[in-house]
């Protein structure tokens, strides 16, 4: 059964791809298209914009806007796009542009461009927007959210849970490497999250978990990394520990720091894959296993909808652990985005959910718990 389904999910993110592939816009729409969505979202009314093989030019002295990333990320999202560039000045190409008149391809026309290294994202001290996206499915990405779920099995302190995330990842400072397009950043990762017993008179707090962590992230186009050192620690609440006083339910005084790296690849249409995995140094109990694994695939829709600022998102994530004799936990989401145009990254979306596998809550890391559900997931 967790098979089909997830087989399900995953036929519907590759028919999405398929039809997108079999309307690839060329050059010259895009122009058009993108030159429409910077003056009549934007106000922005740039002369020539220029289009080559997908990928979009812009020149810097038109870019009349503090955060000039949020155009790149908004143009990066039109469809057949593969990169957008913002650049100074001369070096003649054959181009597609979109000026003010219809648009027109020729294979002689030419217009003024550099070669010189752009600026994807803003750099310096405590920059907008990350190199790396989050993990849309991970059920411990640090992020705000609040989901209910509906337990399945009898695995779980009640069968209605509340369930509520609060934290972010925090960039303090990002460079650029040199003059190439690799950039990197530095910062802070942390967050709480909660689980909380609906069917109790009084909604009684059952597990919080606490995690903190320094990071480090790389972008190279389409590729990026993150990697982080962190600390974890879980904490049962006070009335499901007075609830138990007179059972026979053992307390595990779960604490550790560990570190881990994952990759990342982002490919046309909104398709991403993801991987890696990490290991613990410090533990208690010091029975636990050290190693992991954490993969996944997820798809942004690069289109939105007419009617408003809304896009689609599928995401699966699959996690291994040694402690649980590397059983499979699979976390699915899928439902709508609705973007902030005006800040880049800032978006809410709407989720349903379904897990399978040993519970992400630490102390209840030895119970194999399914839930289905609907949450509500802020990003910054």
């Amino acid at each position: 059964m967790i098979c089909l389904r997830i087989i399900g999910v995953l036929g519907l993110m590759l028919s999405n791809a398929a039809v997108a592939q079999a309307t690839l816009p060329n050059d010259a729409y895009i122009a058009g298209y993108a030159t429409s969505m910077l003056r009549y979202k934007l106000n922005l009314d740039i002369p020539t914009l220029i289009v080559q093989n997908g990928v979009i030019i812009l020149p810097q002295d038109s870019l009349n806007i503090p955060d000039q990333s949020h155009v790149v990320q908004m143009l990066s999202e039109i469809a057949g796009v593969n990169e957008v560039r913002i650049e100074k000045a001369i070096t003649k190409v054959p181009i597609a542009t979109a000026p003010s008149q219809p648009i027109q391809q020729s294979a002689d026309q030419t217009v003024a461009i550099t070669k010189t290294d752009p600026t994807l994202f803003p750099t310096g001290l405590l920059p907008s927007g990350h190199l790396f996206k989050p993990l849309l499915a991970d059920p411990r990405w640090a992020h705000f959210s609040a989901s209910y779920r509906h337990f399945l099995n009898d695995n779980f302190e009640g069968r209605n849970i509340g369930a509520v995330s609060f934290g972010e990842t925090i960039p303090f400072y990002r460079g650029n490497f040199g003059r190439s397009l690799v950039q990197w950043e530095a910062g802070l990762q942390a967050a709480v999250f909660s689980d909380f017993n609906l069917g109790a008179s009084s909604s009684d707090l059952i597990n919080t978990d606490f995690i903190a962590s320094a990071y480090s992230s790389v972008r190279a186009k389409q590729f990026s990394a993150f990697g982080r050192i962190y600390h974890q620690s879980s904490h049962l609440g006070d009335e499901f520990l007075l609830s138990k006083v007179n059972s026979t339910f053992e307390r595990i005084n779960l604490s550790y720091e560990g570190a881990d790296l994952r990759l990342s690849y982002e490919f046309p249409y909104g398709i991403r894959l993801y991987g890696g995995g990490g290991g613990l140094f410090h533990k208690e109990p010091s029975s636990l296993k050290v190693w992991m694994t954490q993969y996944g695939i997820e798809f942004r829709s690069p289109w939105r909808m007419e009617f408003a600022p809304i896009r689609p998102v599928v995401a699966v994530d699959f996690k291994n652990f040694q402690e649980n004799n590397w059983g499979t936990d699979v976390s699915a989401r899928a439902g709508v985005q609705f973007d902030n145009l005006q800040v880049l990254g800032r978006n809410l979306q709407i989720l349903l959910e379904y897990f399978n596998g040993n519970s992400p809550s630490g102390q209840f890391l030895k119970n194999n718990v399914e839930y289905i559900g609907v949450g509500a997931h802020y990003h910054f």
